[in-house]
């Protein structure tokens, strides 16, 4: 027999399906990351396990279950404890102090300071200092204690928090491809996460800048270096992101704790000189505020909104401690540090108007001035390094849930599976960094791009909660709607006074969100796109069963591992491998890597194979969105199972595919314009590769090339 004959017919006929592009091809949904690969399964095997592989029937399925097949979880350690308590509950309290609040915990280094600063004309007198720290008060109390705090931490996802687990929450099974089935939630839930991205930018500039104009005071002849020394202390910072944040990490809570101390310390030390401050917690002095200054006190708002600054971190940073320590921190520690502060500058300025030019290090006695410096720096710091590494985490649910290119995603901590490092979003954090410190000089220029990121993000937070109210806490739709009104009134007012600001700087993040969302949704849509068309040309798994048993193709010793995002079919590479090598190998793989809506997969059920016959299986990995897939350690609960995958005997077949842009086709249930097609295939030349994203052995993969038009 002929090496053509022994080609099954089958496989002549479908010629004309394409190789799969690189993301439809390892998965549906990609993976969470590339990383550290799982730990190998510990313990005992059972014997049970080998002889059911092996004489499996077509369409048996095997499982990996918990004491036969133990898989050890390797994702599960950034998370949250369900109900710390004592010791670990005051660990977890201390840890979060750095990590969620190390934003909003910097707010007191600018805020009075732009509200009264020359951009208003407001003049520090008493009825507009007792109005502003009114306002101020209210601002924290109805938008972190009440609507994060009481509220939106209840919207978790298995204990995650964030927009794209709120996405996951909402949408569990996919995300709807019209606006008419809930898009328009989706759009708002990805413009929020590019918001947040804007964040990760402005505040590292914002922080450090507002601790080193601190040098006009300690260090007078320094003023002129203040721009200069920023740019090398954010140059630092990033530059050191590639070696983990681990013993950084662990210094992020002792840090803010000597903060909040000491912030709370010198606004008491002013409150005692001018206890009548205390009265501004009347909301009627907020009321008679606005009531004097009409307009004027409308545009006020958006330098209020500076106070609240860093409050999405209470819930995009939930995954990571849990409910109970973000509330006591805010509660014991926070909330009441920052009010004092308030206050304490509050009464300086009753005292001394003059201190309006910068309020919080005229707070602090001549002989502290540069030990605050210090301590300001360091928190500035961590302020900067949360919202980076919540970036880095952002990014890595993008990615899991189909709106982010593959990246590489290097894992910096041995213990902390959390504590994870993006070359690509850090280098372009720290480049739109240092552009914006050169480019805005300063903090009060710097505040109302600052405004916009922070209120359109806690805008799209509060309308995405009421879907979560009434589809997943099932309330009554008038229960909703009250409560998240007014959640959306107060983000309303803010979002708006931020907005008349768009020509002096606003236009950053918004510039910024509008691009990275037309990324991420053309990204989403053109894999689907793609998807739809090599699924139109699949080929029927039996049908190519059949052809192969009765073409009787030679079979060579080993296993082939043809990865795939579909559970149904034939791959089209190994249609491929098998046109031009005309050979299969007497164990043949269709693995597939699932992402599921939720943060984590039990691991004993996470891989489960499928006997299809004639030597061929089909695996299917489930994991979770804050998870990490690692293919050869997938392979090595499929050989406990007894099917043979010794790494060594074991090759892996993929495709390199070059992606042509064409018109739309008939029939086609998604149309993308050419040029975003066009943006699509560089995004998808540019995507880490499927070996290094799956972690396969460079050494162990045959890569098939071909083109293909979409």
């Amino acid at each position: 027999m002929s090496d053509d004959q022994k080609i099954p017919a089958s496989v002549e006929k479908s010629e004309a399906v394409s190789e799969s592009a690189k993301d439809v091809q390892a998965t549906e949904e990609p993976p969470s990351t590339n990383g550290e690969p799982l730990r190998h399964p510990t313990g005992p095997i059972a014997e049970p396990g080998k002889v059911d592989a092996l004489s499996a029937q077509p369409g048996d399925e095997l499982h990996a279950h918990t004491g036969m097949f133990p898989v050890q979880s390797h994702a599960g350690g950034h998370h949250k404890e369900q109900n710390p308590t004592g010791k670990r509950l005051a660990i977890l309290t201390l840890t979060a102090l750095g990590v969620v609040y190390g934003d909003i915990g910097t707010s007191p280094l600018y805020s009075v300071k732009e509200i009264f600063g020359h951009a208003y004309g407001l003049t520090p007198t008493r009825e507009n200092v007792f109005g502003i720290l009114s306002l101020i008060v209210w601002a924290l109390t109805l938008v972190i204690s009440v609507k994060y705090i009481s509220f939106v931490l209840r919207a978790d996802n298995r204990g995650e928090g964030g927009q794209f687990a709120l996405l996951a929450l909402i949408f569990p099974r996919g995300t709807p491809q019209s606006f008419t089935k809930g898009g328009i939630f989706v759009a708002l839930a990805l413009f929020g996460t590019a918001l947040l991205y804007g964040d990760g930018i402005i505040t590292p500039a914002m922080s450090v800048l507002g601790a080193m104009e601190g040098l006009e005071y300690a260090v007078p002849s320094l003023k002129a270096y203040i721009v200069p020394i920023t740019v090398v202390i954010l140059s630092t910072l990033f530059a050191v992101q590639r070696f983990g944040t681990d013993l950084v990490g662990k210094a992020f809570g002792p840090i803010t704790l000597v903060w909040f101390i000491t912030i709370a310390v010198l606004g008491l030390h002013e409150i005692l000189q001018q206890p009548s401050i205390l009265a501004a917690v009347n909301p009627m002095y907020a009321v008679a505020f606005v009531r004097a200054h009409g307009t004027m006190a409308f545009f006020v708002l958006g330098s209020v909104v500076l106070v609240i600054t860093g409050g999405e971190a209470l819930y995009a940073d939930m995954g990571h401690f849990g409910r109970k320590p973000i509330r006591y921190a805010w509660v014991l520690l926070v909330f009441p540090s920052l009010l004092l502060n308030y206050f304490g500058q509050g009464a300086l300025l009753l005292e001394n108007p003059s201190a309006s030019e910068n309020p919080f290090f005229l707070l602090a006695p001549d002989w502290f001035l540069i030990p605050l410096l210090i301590i300001a720096t360091l928190a500035a710091i961590v302020a900067s390094q949360a919202m980076i590494s919540g970036a880095f985490s952002t990014t890595r649910q993008g990615i899991a849930l189909g709106f982010i290119p593959r990246m590489e995603i290097r894992h910096t901590s041995v213990e902390e599976e959390g504590q994870i490092y993006i070359p690509e979003v850090n280098w372009f954090i720290a480049i739109g960094c240092l552009i914006i410190v050169v480019s805005f000089q300063n903090t009060s220029a710097l505040g109302a791009a600052y405004g916009i990121a922070v209120t359109g993000t806690m805008l799209i937070t509060s309308v995405l909660f009421y879907m979560v109210a009434r589809l997943r806490f099932r309330w009554e739709p008038w229960k909703a709607m009250l409560l998240v009104s007014v959640f959306v009134t107060v983000d309303l007012f803010f979002f708006s006074a931020n907005i008349v600001k768009l020509l002096n700087g606003g236009w950053v993040p918004m510039a910024l969100g509008v691009v990275l969302f037309m990324l991420m949704l053309t990204w989403k849509r053109g894999r689907r796109l793609l998807s739809d068309r090599l699924t139109d040309g699949t080929m029927p798994i039996g049908l190519f069963l059949d052809g192969v048993e009765k073409s009787k193709v030679h079979r060579v010793a080993g296993t082939a591992v043809f990865m795939t995002g579909s559970d149904d079919g034939v791959p089209p590479v190994l249609l491929h491998h098998l046109k031009h090598n005309k050979v299969l190998h007497e164990r043949v793989l269709l693995v597939s890597v699932k992402t599921a809506d939720v943060p984590e997969t039990n691991a004993s059920e996470r891989v489960r194979v499928t006997s299809l016959g004639h030597g061929f299986w089909r695996v299917v990995a489930s994991y979770g969105f804050m998870q990490t897939p690692n293919v050869p350690n997938v392979l090595e609960v499929v050989d406990q199972m007894g099917i043979r995958c010794k790494p060594m005997e074991t090759s892996y077949f993929l495709g390199r595919e070059r992606l042509i842009p064409v018109g739309a086709k008939p029939g086609d249930r998604i149309v993308l314009s050419r040029w975003r097609k066009i943006i699509f295939a560089i995004m998808s030349r540019n995507a880490r590769s499927a070996t290094e994203f799956f972690c396969i052995p460079p050494n162990r993969v045959v890569e098939l090339g071909t083109q293909i038009e979409f």
